[in-house]
């Protein structure tokens, strides 16, 4: 079992490095790394449908699909995210949440907590979630992971994941919300995130044995860049991946239906007074889901700003 070091917070490189070192390296690894605020959808989810695309714009929070399944997470500098990256023959004993997750309970007891495994994949103290763990098979590896809530702003957190839009309907995995907290508020004796990372750290490497420490190299540094442009950059992954589904909205007596998929507007139809109606219905077949694309479509068209702000709220976007 190898640490590997990385103080990178730049979330794009961060998801990436996990799918590199899972299908390059051939070692175990463990890695304890940050993210500046974003929201990471997991890889069979509606990311349109989960994520509150008006607050993640307006903040200028970037949004990003993982190789791993589950809901979505929000991750920024006061959550720490752990990999563990292992090998085994044993393919049906690759996935096992409760093994990965013992020596995170087991390092909070140092600290005088009481950590639970709870559900499929969540820890928990007093009942409110601050680990949300997943994960991937390739081949003969797994990696695991999983968020540890310390000092997370909790009213971004909430803020940028949806509670549900009953306006989408699919069959794609949908995140179940939980009653979180942090560690930070539940310590007797006051920590810096710092220090809990020094001793989780410590922890691990003696829970696990681990031999010896080592950093990216520059070629780590090029292929997982050359990761994060041609695949976790891209609106292909982080949207058109989704899984297709159905949009319906009625505003102000105006109905629309739609079909997507991959991202794309496959059928599209719009009942009630809207002006230039077969016209634009037909100028949005096959244009992307997303605000700046169907707004273009909009302003092809004479049509007033209110009446402009009124269909981007239809379609969703406002």
């Amino acid at each position: 079992m190898k640490l590997i070091h990385r103080n990178i917070t730049d979330p794009y490189f961060n998801i990436a490095a996990e799918e590199y070192f899972l299908k390059n390296y051939t070692d175990d690894i463990i890695m304890f790394w940050q993210s500046s605020p974003s929201v990471i959808v997991g890889k069979h989810q509606n990311t349109i449908a989960e994520v509150n695309m008006n607050f993640v714009n307006k903040n200028n929070i970037p949004v990003i699909r993982r190789i791993t399944g589950g809901g979505t997470v929000y991750h920024d500098e006061g959550n720490i995210n752990y990999s563990i990256i292992t090998s085994s023959e044993n393919k049906e004993k690759l996935v096992d949440f409760r093994k990965f997750t013992e020596p995170i309970i087991g390092f909070l007891h140092t600290l005088g907590l009481i950590a639970v495994f709870e559900g499929k994949n969540n820890l928990t103290i007093n009942s409110k979630k601050f680990s949300g763990n997943s994960a991937h098979v390739f081949k003969n590896r797994v990696l695991h992971h999983g968020t540890i809530l310390f000092n997370t702003d909790i009213d971004n957190l909430k803020a940028s994941i949806r509670e549900g839009d009953f306006n989408i309907s699919d069959k794609s995995v949908k995140s179940i919300r939980a009653n979180v907290a942090n560690i930070a508020d539940q310590l007797t004796t006051p920590l810096q995130i710092e220090e809990f990372i020094d001793k989780l750290t410590k922890y691990f490497i003696d829970y696990f044995k681990i031999e010896s420490t080592i950093q990216l190299t520059d070629r780590d540094i090029t292929s997982i860049n050359e990761l994060v442009e041609n695949k976790y950059k891209s609106w292909d992954w982080n949207y058109g991946y989704s899984p297709s589904y159905n949009y319906k909205h009625e505003l102000n007596s105006i109905k629309l239906n739609m079909r997507i998929n991959k991202g794309i507007i496959e059928n599209i139809d719009i009942g009630g007074n809207i002006s230039f109606k077969e016209e634009i219905c037909d100028s949005l077949l096959n244009v992307k889901y997303e605000k700046e694309a169907v707004e273009k479509v909009f302003t092809l068209y004479q049509i007033s700003v209110d009446d402009l702000n009124l269909y981007m709220m239809l379609f969703g976007f406002y």
